[in-house]
Formats: structure tokens, C-alpha cells, sequence
């Protein structure tokens, strides 16, 4: 049996050490690498199935790595969790829109890292394995959940995978409300700590893209958030 591939995009040689040595223990086969123009290229020519990209990186920073990498057909839909020594909110935010599925806030304990990296991969192989429909279409909006992909008007909307998963749950059930709790559970499958507030986070910039088409998202105040029917 293959081992799931992990690819560590870090500088500092201690923490770099730690993940390695804790990643490789529980099984999974690792690379090493320290500066973001490097880490996104092994990232494209390897294709991990999860990447651990630390934000302050030397020459190109985690958040570039991340923007570029999703850009990239053979990057698009690769499961990143971001490391961060910051841990203002804003940092975090800027991650997850510039479409980094996780964060992890310096300092962690190497378990928490291996839950993380678990719980991506178990997604991950639950998407593969799902039966469920993989094309929404709602008015002139369609959403394509094999290539994670959303149209409107013919027009690319440019979702992020947390943004693309929150629409497809709104638009999969119109008319019925959402909570927070529940729409945190559509991102992260039920197994990761993502906080509430990023949700409204996502739900702006989903509308921010929708453009004259915002409203189809409607706030519930003090329950959440529906698709309008």
C-alpha cells in the first residue's frame, strides 16, 4: 500500500525536524524543503497529498505559495494546512481566502499537526469515494463539485475550496437555514477547529464574487445563513 505523501514547506530546521520525524513515525512519507520558491515547485512536480506551508517564509511568503499554487490545475484541489507564529485572526482569514484548507498556530504540539493532517486525508478520500451528485445548478449558477468549479452567467466565479464547499451546501438545500456550527461542519468535514467568525468571513467574499447575484445568500440573524429559494 502507498504511503499518503506529505510535503513540509518550512525554515526553521527545529520544527521542520519535529513534523519529519513525527510524520514519518506515523507512517506517512515526507519532503523537506525551506523557501517558498522551492516548496511550490516540489508541490507541483510531486503532488502531495497534503502540504504543511508555513507563512513567513524567505523570498516568496506562505500566502503567495498558497495564491499560486491554487492557480495551478495540478495544484487547485491539493489539501493545505497553514503554519503560522502569528496568531492575530487576520492572518489566519488571509490563509483561508487565499484557499488554505487549515491552520495551525505556533506554537503546536505534534499531535495536534498528525490530527490535522488525519482528518484532510480522511476528507480527501471521502470526496473520492462519494456517490453523491457532483453538479448543482441553480438559475444561471452552476457548481461543479468533481472540479470544484462555480459559474455564473458563464463567468468564473474563483471559489476557494472552503468558499465552494459553504455555496454548495447553501445552494443544495434552498430555502433551508444554516448554522454557523453546521456550515463549519460542511468545511471541515467535523474535524477541525476553524472558528466561527471565518464563516461570515466566507460568506462575504462568496458574495463579494456573486456580484449583482449577492443576494441569493441570505443572513437569518442570530441563526445563520440560507440560499434563497
Amino acid at each position: 500500500m502507498t504511503k499518503p505523501t506529505v510535503l513540509v514547506v518550512e525554515d526553521d530546521p527545529d520544527i521542520v525536524e519535529v513534523l519529519v520525524y513525527n510524520l514519518r513515525r506515523e507512517g506517512y512519507a515526507v519532503d523537506s524543503v525551506g523557501d517558498g520558491e522551492r516548496g511550490l515547485a516540489l508541490a507541483l512536480s510531486r503532488k502531495p497529498d497534503v502540504v504543511l506551508l508555513d507563512l513567513m517564509l524567505p523570498g516568496m511568503d506562505g500566502m503567495e505559495v498558497c495564491r499560486r499554487l491554487r492557480a495551478q490545475d495540478g495544484g487547485a484541489d491539493m489539501p493545505v494546512i497553514m503554519l503560522t507564529a502569528k496568531g492575530e485572526e487576520t492572518d489566519v482569514v488571509l490563509g483561508l481566502e487565499m484557499g488554505a484548507d487549515d491552520y495551525v498556530t505556533k506554537p503546536f504540539s505534534p499531535r495536534e499537526v498528525l490530527a490535522r493532517v488525519r482528518a484532510l486525508l480522511r476528507r480527501k478520500d471521502r470526496e473520492k469515494k462519494s456517490g453523491e451528485r457532483k453538479r448543482l445548478e441553480l438559475g444561471e449558477l452552476v457548481l461543479d463539485a468533481e472540479r470544484f468549479e462555480a459559474t455564473l452567467k458563464g463567468d468564473d466565479l474563483t471559489l476557494t475550496r472552503a468558499e465552494f464547499r459553504l455555496l454548495w451546501a447553501l445552494c443544495s438545500r434552498p430555502g433551508r437555514v444554516f448554522t454557523r456550527d453546521e456550515l463549519v461542519d460542511r468545511i471541515t468535514a467535523g474535524e477541525s477547529l476553524i472558528i466561527d467568525r471565518n464563516v461570515d468571513v466566507h460568506i462575504s467574499a462568496i458574495r463579494r464574487k456573486l456580484g449583482a447575484s449577492s443576494g441569493l445568500i441570505a443572513t437569518v440573524r442570530g441563526v445563520g445563513y440560507k440560499c434563497k429559494d
